[in-house]
């Protein structure tokens, strides 16, 4: 009988593989960050090969560390960093070029084009989404009019278009599957969520080429067999799903009106709004959750792009720090940020502004001013960023939120947990398990293949580790969030 469910997690800086149990605990898990690649300002690739080998070698070594053989996997589940852009050969699988990341700013002046020709209500309305460089239309559409040949090729059918959960799956399956699910489909701009399939009118308006398009599939169900080559040869492929998404069904936020919030390299803030597709109000998305047995649920996003990025930066840009796990103990050294505001716009800012011409800026600086203030500022600026696109979230949901469900990296740092709990007014409430987003896929492949019986049975893994209650008055929440604003002002609109 299987004892595994083996998710790959494939982010933005490493790709990890996890064994998860019937229990939902991890019991072997192997990780390893590939590099980023910065071609020009604004501009973020990765190499198509460097996902890949990553991806398998952390599949092998999870499998390694805990004496599992391929039988013993009931099922592969793949999540992955959404929106990031691949092109390649369908007879050779070899790319055309880099993958562009999410984080990339390169369309901008696309999106520009495509806004002034009246179509982003268009957009706005079939995909739930903004005209915005982050979604991967714009992406897919720069690399048909500028690499040569790759139009006509990609009219003929030569070419393959996909999400990262499509390459893996075409790798896993040896080029066998070609697919998506509905969850990674909804970030692309191609994708019309009302009907579930991709739309001709928004293929016209980004001149994509159907024939480029991979299949669009349920989020939890199978789409095929590991090939030979790979470490869990012959499960089944049985659950896919963007990593917000699949942190959001990782954090069973299965009912209308629960909220998560996970801490990764941006931050993304999801909540489920059931088999309804809410229009936002206040700059959100519209994205679907996930589809299972044939049915679409549905959430609001808001997207942040940099969260624990700032943290990287600070360890590799600045070097202030060795180790990412540091900037607690820094931070802690000094009371308060000694009015330092750090506003982390390095790829623009998302949600709630959309403002793909911001800059990162540090503001309130003065003599006084030390390592620990910067280190500081550098977390509250991701907890400041959490809580404008909570601010959205109510007001686009006519209620108040009463709790946040928080997961990633970051939310093991106990400071920015408090302070995100004092900025917000709400309880904060840690999970035993913070790899809730390998979990989801993890979930939504062992549904697929019954090795969880239903949603009830996982459901039941959920633990709370930690509620951070908050402590601040009203008064100062609303002092501290006047300073914010000031400092997100001087980094708007900075790029010409």
């Amino acid at each position: 009988m299987s004892k595994y469910v083996l998710a790959l997690d494939q982010g933005t800086t490493s790709s990890r593989a996890i064994l998860f149990d019937r229990g939902g605990h991890a019991v072997a898990t192997a990780q390893r960050e590939f590099e980023q690649l910065f071609p020009q300002p604004g501009w973020v690739e990765h190499r198509p090969e460097d996902l890949w080998s990553t991806q398998s070698a952390v599949a092998a070594e999870a499998m390694q560390l805990a004496g599992a053989v391929a039988g013993d996997v009931a099922a592969i589940g793949i999540t992955n960093q959404r929106e990031t852009t691949l092109v390649w050969d369908r007879a050779t699988g070899l790319p055309v070029y880099n993958a562009i990341v999410w984080q990339d700013r390169r369309t901008a002046g696309l999106c520009d084009e495509l806004r002034a020709a009246g179509l982003e209500d268009l957009f706005r309305a079939k995909t739930g989404l903004l005209l915005d460089p982050y979604f991967s239309g714009t992406k897919l559409r720069w690399i048909l009019d500028n690499v040569p040949g790759a139009r006509e090729r990609a009219q003929q059918g030569e070419l393959a278009f996909g999400t990262v959960d499509t390459w893996l799956a075409w790798n896993i399956t040896g080029g066998a599957a070609h697919v998506t699910d509905a969850s990674n489909a909804s970030r692309t701009l191609l994708f019309n969520i009302h009907t579930g399939d991709w739309d001709d009118e928004l293929l016209t308006a980004l001149d994509v080429p159907r024939a480029m398009l991979p299949e669009v599939r349920d989020s939890s169900g199978v789409v095929g067999t590991a090939a030979a080559d790979f470490a869990a040869a012959g499960a089944p492929l049985a659950g896919m799903a963007g990593d917000q998404q699949a942190a959001l069904f990782g954090q069973m936020c299965i009912r209308p009106g629960m909220v998560k919030n996970t801490y990764g390299t941006g931050c993304f803030m999801l909540l489920h709004t059931g088999e309804q597709a809410v229009p936002s109000k206040n700059r959100l998305l519209t994205t679907v959750a996930w589809k299972r047995n044939g049915r679409m649920e549905y959430a609001l996003e808001g997207s942040v792009f940099i969260a624990g990025a700032v943290v990287q930066w600070l360890r590799d840009g600045l070097g202030i720090i060795k180790s990412a796990s540091d900037i607690e103990a820094l931070a802690r050294s000094v009371p308060d940020s000694g009015g330092v505001y750090l506003v982390p716009a390095f790829a623009g800012l998302g949600a709630p502004h959309w403002d793909a011409y911001a800059r990162g800026i540090i503001a309130g600086l003065t003599r006084g001013t030390n390592s620990g203030h910067i280190a500081r500022a550098a977390l509250e600026g991701i907890a400041y960023q959490v809580a404008d696109v909570l601010e959205a979230m109510a007001a686009d949901a006519g209620f108040d939120v009463t709790e946040l469900r928080v997961d990633g990296g970051a939310a093991a740092n106990n400071l920015l947990m408090q302070f995100q709990a004092d900025l917000l007014g709400v309880p904060i409430a840690r999970p035993r398990v913070l790899e809730t987003t390998a979990l989801g896929a993890a979930y939504l492949a062992g549904l697929a293949t019954g090795f969880w019986t239903d949603i009830t049975e996982t459901a039941e893994h959920w633990q709370e580790e930690r509620r951070f209650i908050p402590s601040t008055s009203a008064d100062l929440r609303q002092h501290l969030r006047a300073g914010w604003n000031k400092a997100l002002d001087r980094a708007k609109a900075w790029q010409e």
